[in-house]
């Protein structure tokens, strides 16, 4: 069969896998960021029925991301493209089901609120599943160079960044002040939760469309394995050794930051009685991820990824300490405190965001290098699936942790002076114990050096492999 030389790597393939990343993070974003709060203060779940749902859907979330992963793998619905196929059809159903789970059903019985929530998460994650499954396996299909791996994995990171500052705009959208005879509390207005759930979804499709016109498919898969035995994949993920530190680092990255992003607002609304000033804190604490960008590759080759992300935790963790002991007041000189010292502690998290998605790819290719066979999918698909149940226990973690400082679930209530005051500290707590257990886990179990890096580098460029393709 004729082959063609396909275009070489560039810019069109970072912006293009950016959009990718930029159309999934304004839906996982939102939903991480927003649902537990939507229906703990506006339909009205108590936080142990919510722990229990988030429970649920994540035994759900073993068995459909390795059956989608799977399926990925095996099934060629296109003879173009192995991935893009299955990221349009994903990301049609991302569409629907995003705004089923921000639909206003505060008027249902407690039990139908429930089979609602418990219905529209576990839907949603298949869609999910089906978009970022794939999307994030093109990672070690898009190119096998390590350094242009570290490049697609920045641009993602600008991606993911780009959607986090839609969702951090919102509290500006979202919140309004109520009055009532028991006091002035802000509150989240159901209403606008739905336009926004709507807007988000098709910006979203807008964005994952572009990226399949843009990104190109250059390492070749081979042909369509015939079987691909679920029991031989979990294998191949529990004895890549990286491949298990990265994913215990990514873990404890959602348990304890993205999925608390929701305490951080409660922060601002009950602690600073300011809940829109959370979307300067968030800008802010994002500052370092900016800056951090365009000099992602240089440190990675300076450092190497495990010991950059190994020292920048470090540093983050000792700050987080500090700030829970110093004095931060409720006024706007505690505000500028606190709203600095995230700042700080963010650093060794936004390091890991920026270079985690090359880490993957590497460890995905670790894996063919061992076994000779292509599970991308199935691999991603585990890895993926972690991911997922870390943000189900992030939500559980974080419901029971308000819980136990005394938050008080529903709509116009008047929180008590304990929790307004405790609220901050159990914030800095998840964000010190996440970089803990990352830093561990980077220093301890992955075990991919900065020797092994550049001697992947230098076989990928004294290969001078040319990319070809099908000649349809």
């Amino acid at each position: 069969m004729e082959k063609k030389a396909l275009r070489p790597f560039g810019m069109r393939d970072k912006i293009g896998y950016a959009f990718g990343d930029l159309g999934c993070g304004l839906s996982f974003s939102l939903v991480s960021t927003y649902m537990l709060l939507f229906y703990m203060q506006v339909v009205g779940i108590s936080a142990k029925s919510w722990a229990w749902i988030v429970i649920v859907s994540k035994v759900w979330d073993a068995v459909n991301d390795i059956l989608i992963g799977n399926m990925v793998d095996r099934k060629r619905i296109s003879k173009k493209s192995k991935f893009m196929p299955w990221v349009l059809i994903g990301a049609v159903g991302l569409v629907v089901l995003t705004v089923m789970i921000f639909t206003p059903v505060q008027s249902f019985t407690p039990n139908a609120k429930i089979v609602w929530c418990l219905a529209s998460y576990c839907l949603w994650s298949v869609a999910y599943t089906m978009v970022n499954v794939p999307y994030g396996s093109l990672h070690s299909i898009i190119t096998d160079n390590p350094r242009e791996r570290t490049a697609l994995s920045t641009f993602r990171s600008i991606g993911a960044g780009v959607a986090m500052i839609f969702v951090m705009l919102l509290p500006k959208i979202v919140y309004a002040k109520n009055e009532s005879e028991e006091g002035s509390a802000q509150i989240i207005i159901a209403d606008r939760v739905f336009l926004v759930s709507i807007v988000f979804s098709v910006i979203a499709l807008i964005f994952l469309f572009a990226m399949t016109k843009m990104v190109t498919e250059r390492v070749p898969y081979g042909e369509v394995p015939e079987k691909i035995s679920y029991f031989s994949t979990l294998k191949s993920f529990f004895t890549n050794r990286p491949m298990v530190g990265a994913t215990i680092a990514s873990f404890a990255s959602i348990v304890f930051y993205n999925s608390s992003m929701s305490v951080n607002n409660l922060v601002f609304q009950y602690f600073f009685n300011d809940a829109k000033k959370t979307t300067v804190a968030t800008l802010a604490s994002y500052i370092p991820l900016v800056l951090l960008m365009p000099f992602a590759g240089k440190l990675v080759s300076a450092f190497g990824k495990k010991k950059l992300i190994t020292l920048t935790g470090i540093a983050s963790a000792v700050v987080g300490l500090i700030m829970l002991f110093l004095p931060i007041t409720p006024d706007g000189k505690g505000m500028y405190i606190y709203i600095g010292g995230l700042m700080v502690v963010n650093i060794g998290n936004c390091i890991f965001q920026i270079i985690v998605w090359a880490i993957i790819a590497d460890c995905i290719e670790m894996s063919f290098r061992k076994k000779g066979v292509h599970e991308e999918s199935s691999l991603y698909a585990i890895y993926s699936f972690f991911r997922k149940l870390a943000q189900g226990v992030g939500s559980a973690i974080v419901a029971l942790g308000l819980s136990a400082i005394g938050f008080v679930e529903g709509t116009n209530v008047v929180q008590s002076e304990a929790f307004c005051a405790n609220v901050k500290n159990l914030y800095i707590g998840f964000l010190v114990a996440g970089t803990v257990i990352m830093v561990l886990s980077m220093q301890f179990i992955y075990n991919i050096s900065k020797q092994d890096e550049d001697k992947f580098s230098a076989h990928t460029e004294q290969s001078g492999q040319e990319y070809c393709s099908p000649e349809e």
